[in-house]
């Protein structure tokens, strides 16, 4: 969305993502991930939401997250998420992926990574962002300590100040 709508961006925040284009593997916990979405006979929102996690979810949380989806009919989209990634090079979401890269590899604009220290899909993936975005020179990177996947649930508190010293710090066009 960035890249596709430059004009609307004046900073970029990532964390604990991608953007495969299926040119390099992905990790065996994605494929773990992938086979476990289109197999479960029962798939569990808020369950995939605390099992990302390294703090204990509430109860509450947990439900808030399973609300959207009253039986398995409103998670076809949920289950095909998984499908969509890039994994091999002739994938068909592989050339917008590809391209958005391109259009990264040119990002100018103040660009910053916060990614966990326990996510066993994305781990690694901040340093590919630091290396080919020239944005990401000389930001305040960070690795929250303590959180998995899902940064929001686990460091919520710590991810917001991140962002708001990385926007306080960095200015708008």
């Amino acid at each position: 969305m960035a890249v596709a709508l430059e004009e609307r961006f004046a900073r970029i925040v990532v964390g604990n993502t991608g953007l495969p284009t299926g040119d390099h593997p992905l990790p065996e916990a994605f494929f773990r991930w992938r086979d476990y979405s289109q197999t479960t006979p029962v798939f569990h929102a808020g369950g995939i939401v605390k099992g990302a996690c390294v703090t204990e979810l509430a109860p509450e949380v947990i439900a808030a997250y399973d609300a959207p989806f009253p039986d398995e009919r409103y998670l076809a989209g949920a289950r095909a998420f998984p499908m969509l990634v890039p994994t091999t090079p002739d994938d068909p979401e592989a050339p917008a992926n590809r391209q958005a890269w391109q259009r990264l590899q040119q990002w100018e604009k103040p660009f910053l990574t916060a990614f966990s220290d326990s996510d066993p899909v994305t781990k690694g993936g901040d340093a590919v962002f630091q290396k080919l975005v020239p944005g990401a020179r000389h930001q305040p990177h960070t690795t929250i300590r303590g959180a998995g996947h899902f940064l929001q649930e686990d460091k919520g508190e710590e991810l917001a100040q991140v962002i708001v010293r990385f926007i306080a710090g960095t200015p708008s066009a």
